[in-house]
């Protein structure tokens, strides 16, 4: 997704607007996700990645943007923070869908969507079609912000190197 491209489809913007609206959805941006991006803007880029597909093919367009938008709605830093019940690949889910029933009414597949997100990791099989689009989009969208900061870090590899070439 491009930066910011989901303000433009007024669809999307009505669907989530209420969310995006709640201080605790707001409260993800003091959250890094995957080195350069914050979490919330990863919950936006898997919401609306997933929101445009679905819409494509028919499915529940509005369960898949909602519960995307909250499936990692939680407010640590996962990194450093453990857990005695297991790792946060299996916990997160749990606590998104607590935070997020907290927040709004959810039906039962934006609930399967947000507690099955880590599906392949997790042996948690999603009920819906549109859960595993949103597990596959959100994988699809940590590879492509993890591959980011690596090829940022590449960069300035080869600028060094360019560099100590250039002065010998």
């Amino acid at each position: 997704m491009k930066l910011n491209e989901w303000q433009t489809d007024s669809e999307y913007v009505a669907l989530v607007s209420d969310l995006l609206a709640r201080p605790e959805v707001q409260h993800l941006a003091d959250f890094t996700q995957h080195h350069n991006n914050t979490r919330l803007d990863h919950s936006l880029s898997v919401s609306f990645d997933s929101y445009k597909i679905a819409k494509r093919r028919g499915w529940n367009y509005q369960a898949v943007a909602r519960a995307g938008l909250l499936h990692d709605l939680f407010y640590y830093d996962w990194r450093t923070t453990k857990f005695d019940l297991g790792t946060h690949a299996f916990i997160h889910p749990r606590v998104s869908l607590r935070n997020a029933e907290k927040l709004t009414e959810l039906s039962d597949m934006e609930k399967d969507i947000i507690l099955k997100h880590m599906f392949g990791l997790t042996m948690a099989l999603p009920k819906y079609k549109e859960s595993l689009l949103v597990s596959m989009v959100d994988d699809y969208e940590a590879v492509h912000e993890y591959s980011g900061h690596v090829h940022t870090k590449w960069h300035a590899f080869v600028q060094r190197m360019k560099t100590a070439n250039s002065t010998l």
